[in-house]
């Protein structure tokens, strides 16, 4: 049976998967990302997926960013042992195969685009809310990767131009408002205590999960007006952000994926009233925004893809 090796490469965790043309991962396998020697990581995961059976005949990798698609090589924030590394030639060295490499929102776009909630979308923002926000957009199938492979980083997009100043350097971006962090930061600062994992009135036990966006997702679900509050905020400016891309693109499809997402109705109710607020022209107001149905799985998806892409192009 053919397949192709996809990985995914985090600054928390390494995944790799074995999958067949169908979408299907017939063996994966994960691990947790080192603060150092990340290849020699990432080489052990590798034979541990490919070791005993048929060759695959590709590799497709997605990877945080930023990263240069045109010299193959990664600097992820979280990574800080790798700076410019040379991922793509190292990846291709040691199994021999064409190897295709992508940032891993991007990934996750076109997995969610090719067996996902974005399946049929002629025009697909997949979006990443976690720890920060990352993006991808597919377009008629294809994954718009941009010179460098940066397209899509709509985490920072400017949403108030005399906003506050982000952790890039930005002022107003995105990311700032509604990544898990920044949710939880910005209520933290407005008075919410966070409740205990137990359920019971007073502040959360630090050993037992601290103040995150977890607990404020949990807490916003409960009727906590703060947590309520936060998420409304970081909803609304993921809504300028969704409408302000679906006026440059005419998106279709909007899938929302990362931990924050989990959240649920606590964060897709008020995006939806958000966008039915900023959003005016008719092409905007009719993007379907949906979350993830593939969930972590959908980055692995992504890259499988980029592999058979790459894989039936040498054919």
């Amino acid at each position: 049976m053919a397949r192709v090796l996809a990985i995914d490469i985090g600054g928390t965790k390494l995944a790799a998967a074995l999958v067949d043309e169908t979408g299907s991962m017939l063996r994966s396998a994960t691990r947790p990302t080192p603060r150092t020697d990340v290849m020699v990581a990432l080489a052990a995961l590798i034979e541990e997926v490919t070791g005993d059976g048929p060759a695959p005949e590709a590799v497709g990798i997605g990877c945080a960013g930023p990263l240069d698609l045109a010299a193959g090589t990664v600097s992820p924030v979280n990574m800080p042992s790798w700076r410019g590394f040379p991922l793509r030639d190292e990846v291709r060295a040691l199994t021999g195969l064409p190897t295709m490499l992508a940032g891993d929102a991007q990934c996750m776009a076109l997995g969610e685009h090719w067996l996902g909630a974005g399946r049929g979308s002629s025009s697909l923002l997949g979006i990443v809310v976690s720890t920060g926000i990352g993006g991808g957009l597919v377009i008629d199938g294809v994954p718009l990767l941009g010179p460098n492979g940066n397209a899509g980083h709509v985490g920072h997009m400017t949403i108030d131009p005399y906003g506050e100043r982000c952790e890039c350097g930005g002022r107003g971006c995105v990311e700032h408002y509604s990544s898990g962090p920044n949710l939880a930061r910005w209520a933290l600062a407005n008075g919410w205590t966070p409740g205990r994992p137990d359920g019971l009135d007073g502040p959360a036990d630090a050993r037992n999960g601290a103040a995150d966006a977890r607990a404020l997702a949990r807490d916003a679900a409960g009727g906590d007006p703060v947590a309520v509050a936060a998420f409304e905020r970081g909803a609304r400016a993921l809504a300028g952000m969704i409408a302000s891309t679906a006026a440059a693109v005419e998106l279709t499809k909007v899938v929302i994926g990362g931990g924050v997402s989990a959240a649920g109705p606590v964060l897709f109710d008020p995006l939806a009233r958000a966008l039915d607020d900023v959003a005016g022209l008719a092409f905007v107001r009719a993007v379907k925004v949906e979350p993830t149905t593939l969930g972590v799985r959908a980055g692995l998806a992504g890259a499988a893809k980029l592999a058979w892409s790459q894989s039936r192009t040498a054919a």
